[in-house]
């Protein structure tokens, strides 16, 4: 593993940041840190990048306690830009490798390679107040991962990014896992942690309500619901199924349905496939991150 958190604790006057907060990211793996907007991601992020201190916990890094001279084996891209407006791109990009300790001529030849990348050549020599949002997103991004760091925290990077860029940045993201990067990946935005994270952490109100790999998370919050497409007759109400909502479109029906008590996913296909009906598609809807962080907050309130 590559960061250990325990029992990590964080209050501003009478606000209270963060409670009692423990978590385990894998080497070489992407781990979603979730939660709406003031449930505590940044204020963590802070904690882990040394900007700021906990009120007590530990935090392990690599097995050692954090201390900073891991701050040069950590790229951070944090949700409020940090440029320089009025410094070009190039100056820029080469100030922030030499501060995570490489060499003017190793900067350079690093980043060499990223400006090929993204094809941002000809904008070298532009101030970075002359570049749209999306571009200082890049010119950013670059910053945060030219040193090769070994921990690579993203606070929502998709921010300012058209759907293209928004891919580009992924395809990046994935890449930088395979070669062998741990990245810490916050967000508020459900839909992008699908793609991304082995595992994910969800904190709500400065607690964590939830812990644990995607797919088996998924698979604990399934509610044995499928979808069924198909052309013809109406299925109508049957007996090993309940019918949860129901459209056509282009002569296609497709039915969200509930299977019954002791129904198992071949009985259901078995029994569907005797109807009046053609099969267009048939799949077993799994909870989105959305759906499972909303189950998992209503769990926590009953609780409370």
């Amino acid at each position: 593993m590559i960061i250990q958190i325990d029992q990590l604790n964080k209050s501003y006057q009478k606000h209270k940041a963060l409670s009692d907060i423990s978590l385990t990211v894998q080497a070489g793996s992407i781990f979603g840190l979730l939660g709406p907007n003031g449930a505590g991601k940044t204020s963590l992020i802070r904690i882990l990048t040394q900007i700021t201190e906990a009120d007590s916990g530990t935090i392990l890094f690599n097995g050692e306690p954090l201390n900073p001279k891991h701050i040069y084996q950590m790229g951070y891209l944090p949700e409020e830009r940090g440029l320089y407006k009025k410094m070009s791109v190039k100056d820029q990009l080469l100030y922030f490798a030499e501060l995570k300790g490489l060499s003017n001529k190793d900067a350079k030849e690093k980043l060499k390679y990223w400006v090929d990348k993204f094809e941002i050549k000809s904008w070298l020599n532009k101030k970075v107040e002359e570049l749209s949002k999306g571009m200082q997103q890049k010119i950013q991004f670059i910053a945060t991962v030219v040193h090769q760091p070994k921990l690579i925290i993203l606070d929502e990077p998709f921010s300012g990014f058209d759907p293209i860029n928004a891919q580009l940045l992924v395809d990046e993201i994935l890449l930088l896992k395979e070669n062998g990067a741990s990245i810490l990946f916050s967000t508020h935005r459900m839909d992008s942690v699908e793609l991304l994270c082995d595992h994910i952490a969800l904190i709500h109100q400065s607690e964590k309500v939830l812990d644990g790999p995607v797919k088996e998370l998924k698979n604990t919050f399934k509610k044995n619901q499928f979808e069924v497409k198909y052309t013809g007759n109406s299925l109508g109400n049957q007996l090993y199924m309940e019918v949860v909502n129901t459209h056509e479109k282009h002569g296609v029906v497709t039915q969200l349905l509930n299977l019954s008590a002791g129904i198992t996913p071949n009985q259901f296909l078995q029994n569907l496939l005797q109807e009046p009906i053609e099969i267009v598609s048939f799949q077993e809807k799994l909870p989105s991150m959305e759906d499972i962080f909303i189950s998992a907050v209503q769990q926590r309130n009953i609780n409370n």
